[in-house]
């Protein structure tokens, strides 16, 4: 068993973050926090690499064509004009397709964050996936107002400005694709580890 210290988390800054400049912006909040950055790089990935990235299980995609029609009640929109279909099952690998294209937009930044809790704290730090329902103080509540509803009406993801893992399991999966055995810095933050 690791120290709580020690926890680490996977942590994808997306195109539209990196298009807007905020590389530096989330590593700050990450470290105003006492969390500690301790591997880090700047990439563009291949199709394959990011199809490996997002589950690919049935269940998951139908839960992304439920989450698009549930968008589409809400706001009144008509799935059937956009889509041809309102079966969650066909929907569901159109959105899917849509977040592999939209990550291949722009170089993407990867980092492995560390400290206490920190597959929680950093998603606490990021806010809620969907920018428009995410706090102010929060990197998508600054920096994002994109919603579903817009996305599905242009065809393209959610920019939502990062990825963050959901629990620790998924960050150890995600840390194994995105870096493989890469050792990671091992260093002492001043104040926080001393």
């Amino acid at each position: 068993m690791k120290h709580p210290k020690e926890e680490q988390t996977y942590v994808m800054i997306k195109p539209d973050g990196v298009r807007k400049g905020l590389t530096g912006e989330i590593i700050k909040r990450f470290e105003q926090r006492d969390l500690k950055i301790v591997a880090l790089e700047m990439f563009q990935p291949g199709h394959e690499q990011l199809d490996n990235h997002y589950p690919k299980n049935e269940e998951w995609i139908t839960r992304l064509g439920h989450k698009t029609l549930t968008t589409y009640e809400k706001y009144g929109y008509d799935a059937m004009l956009d889509f041809g279909t309102i079966d969650p099952v066909v929907i569901g690998p159109e959105i899917r397709k849509w977040l592999i294209d939209y990550m291949k937009t722009a170089p993407l930044v990867k980092m492995i964050v560390q400290g206490v809790h920190a597959v929680d704290v950093v998603r606490k730090i990021a806010g809620p996936t969907m920018p428009y329902l995410a706090e102010v103080g929060t990197i998508r509540g600054d920096f994002s107002i994109d919603s579903p509803a817009l996305a599905n009406k242009e065809k393209r993801a959610v920019m939502n400005i990062i990825h963050c893992s959901e629990t620790p399991e998924e960050a150890a999966h995600e840390i194994k694709h995105w870096f493989g055995d890469v050792k990671v810095c091992d260093y002492k933050r001043f104040g926080v580890d001393e």
